[in-house]
């Protein structure tokens, strides 16, 4: 089953490219035709495109890899709000915060100063407090929570970026870039492809668009967390199964280890035995020898 349909991405507008007048030409193998002004994006490229997106972001899941979903434009602050939430992939919606994967040790601190400030509110540590501290206290929780409330659970850096708009987006790009994150996007036809690595060209203005395109992600994102199980429970049905094989052959062991002692305990009657025959041929040569002696 495909992964979107061709009508799907045509009742979403995905083939909407920007004004002709507005457009990177690096974008022209990307482009069907020009309509009104209006450029049309080539949605068999597209589809295309995403199947190999599609792919990308399984494996990287399946392989216990994170997606961080990048969308501050109005027309994208939901959409990614929404998907990443439903999946469990950390998100930024609001605005991007310099040095978020370059300088992430230093986010991290911030984020610990947002979870100690929430903790404070639950557990009543504003008891005590003047109305001045308290609302200034209340004032930068809340602002922490609005720029990093989406990375709140990332401990460390992603694995690769889905990215809605990589012109306004540019810094997230660029930071990925420097630390070797893959960046999936949408390309729309005033984008640069060369800063993409897994590029999906479409229309990354209108929300339809961008909704059912970051939904193909989500999905990438669910097929790879089975995958993930999948692999998880085979291990450990290959480890169940060494384990009894190696109780197996403990078993086997122990079973054949009276047969070792019976055959050792046996010994001293085959001494016994080989003592009685040399005793046998002593008393025979002796005879003989008496035979061959003259009586006197």
């Amino acid at each position: 089953m495909a992964v979107v349909t061709m009508r799907e991405l045509l009742d979403s507008g995905v083939h909407f490219g920007h004004q002709t007048r507005r457009w990177n030409p690096k974008m022209r193998r990307f482009i069907f035709t020009e309509r009104n002004g209006i450029y049309i994006i080539d949605l068999q490229q597209t589809l295309t495109y995403i199947d190999e997106a599609f792919e990308f972001v399984k494996e990287t899941v399946a392989h216990g890899g994170t997606i961080l979903y990048v969308g501050t434009k109005k027309q994208a602050q939901e959409p990614i709000q929404e998907e990443a939430k439903r999946i469990g992939m950390p998100y930024v919606n609001h605005r991007w915060l310099g040095g978020m994967l370059t300088n992430f040790q230093t986010v991290s601190k911030r984020l610990h100063r947002m979870k100690e400030l929430q903790a404070m509110e639950s557990e009543g540590g504003f008891e005590g407090r003047t109305k001045k501290e308290i609302l200034m206290l209340t004032r930068e929780r809340t602002k922490l929570e609005r720029v990093l409330g989406g990375i709140a659970e990332m401990h460390k850096v992603p694995s690769a970026l889905w990215v809605v708009d990589t012109n306004k987006e540019h810094i997230a790009v660029n930071e990925a870039h420097k630390l070797n994150i893959p960046v999936v996007a949408i390309l729309d036809t005033n984008c640069d492809p060369d800063v993409v690595n897994y590029p999906v060209p479409g229309n990354d203005d209108a929300i339809r668009s961008i909704a059912v395109l970051t939904r193909v992600i989500s999905a990438a994102v669910i097929e790879g967390k089975k995958a993930r199980e999948e692999r998880a429970l085979a291990a450990a049905k290959d480890a169940a199964g060494d384990s009894q094989r190696e109780e197996a052959v403990e078993v086997a062991a122990k079973v054949e280890a009276p047969t070792e002692v019976a055959a050792k305990v046996e010994a001293p009657a085959e001494v016994a035995a080989k003592v009685e025959a040399s005793a046998e041929v002593a008393a025979e040569a002796k005879a003989a020898e008496d035979k061959a002696t003259p009586a006197e």
